[in-house]
């Protein structure tokens, strides 16, 4: 593992430390703190069934709260992940939704066979919530959960959702406790980015929606990347190039209808935008459905490398991999 220290810029000061697990928010950009915490403990008031359940990560993956409101409905399983896994299942068995918090990358790497075998195959209703999703940490290879959404789009029975922002985060928490099934949703915690409020947007489980529309491209994209794509939309219309946005939030299942109408207007070049290696997700598997579907428009990934990627500062790596907004437009106006 390489660190990547960030060299100081004109007028800026140095990146330190803290950086490596910052906000993705930019700066003066709107926030809500913990946004699935809350959701969470409102879903409960009405949902006696509902319980939280973490390994050591309560803090971190905002489930604090909800162990604050109701701390007899709060399992903190300690350092074992697939123990985690497992008492889930079997809480789920007897009636109970577990909601059940850690890293993405405990979950799709550490704890993988456990729920393939007690939660995907027996098909138990339990909501896995995973934070540092892709590249949103610092601290290399051993917390940056690069492949997850490849892990379990390729597990059976399994629901899987990419949200962007604060205001999807809210809206999904109702929706996959009404859900019956197990689901795997990537969390984003801490001050959480505000975005698709601005544009009228509702999740629908298993729903990709047009956020906006344009001429000259279309960029597919879920995660942080919707955010990322939509302020790159504005940094490109200033060149006069106009920049479709559709929003994939339900990776598994996918919409493939409303991903084939929109790919399949003439014109535009499609770009695929994921905080996710180039291999088994989003861009995969837009590009296996437009094959088969024989729907060919010129077709672009923006995605991090089939590599190990360093560690460093959030800002210095989302520009070396190409998600930052500024290397999403670049990239975007080359290829046009």
């Amino acid at each position: 593992m390489k660190t990547v220290r960030s060299a100081p810029q004109p007028g800026k000061p140095r990146l330190t430390t803290s950086a490596m697990i910052a906000s993705i928010a930019a700066e003066g950009q709107k926030t809500k703190p913990a946004p699935f915490g809350h959701a969470l403990v409102e879903l409960a008031r009405s949902r006696p069934d509902v319980v939280g359940m973490t390994a050591d990560l309560g803090k971190y993956t905002d489930l604090h709260i909800f162990a604050k409101e109701f701390p007899d409905r709060y399992y903190q399983m300690g350092m074992a992940e697939q123990l985690l896994f497992g008492a889930a299942s079997g809480l789920a068995a007897e009636g109970f939704m577990p909601f059940a918090t850690t890293y993405a990358v405990f979950a799709s790497r550490r704890a993988y066979d456990f729920i393939h075998q007690t939660i995907a195959e027996e098909d138990r209703n339990v909501k896995i919530v995973c934070a540092l999703p892709g590249l949103t940490s610092g601290y290399g290879p051993s917390h940056q959960a690069a492949e997850d959404l490849a892990l379990f789009r390729a597990m059976p029975n399994m629901t899987v959702i990419d949200p962007c922002d604060a205001h999807e985060i809210e809206q999904l928490v109702p929706a996959i406790a009404a859900h019956q099934g197990p689901v795997y949703t990537r969390l984003l915690r801490g001050q959480v980015p505000v975005v698709l409020d601005e544009y009228d947007y509702k999740f629908e489980l298993g729903k990709a929606k047009l956020i906006r529309d344009g001429k000259e491209a279309l960029v597919i994209s879920s995660g942080i990347m919707t955010m990322r794509a939509l302020e790159a939309a504005q940094i490109l219309k200033d060149d006069s190039i106009d920049i479709a946005v559709l929003h994939v939030p339900t990776i598994k299942p996918l919409d493939a209808d409303t991903i084939l109408r929109e790919a399949g207007k003439s014109g535009r070049l499609v770009v695929v935008a994921e905080n996710h290696t180039t291999i088994g997700g989003l861009g995969e598997a837009v590009a296996a459905l437009l094959m088969r579907s024989g729907v060919h428009p010129p077709f672009r990934q923006i995605a991090l490398p089939d590599e190990f990627l360093d560690a460093g500062a959030l800002p210095t790596l989302h520009y070396r991999y190409g998600i930052s907004t500024a290397e999403v437009a670049r990239q975007i106006k080359q290829w046009l």
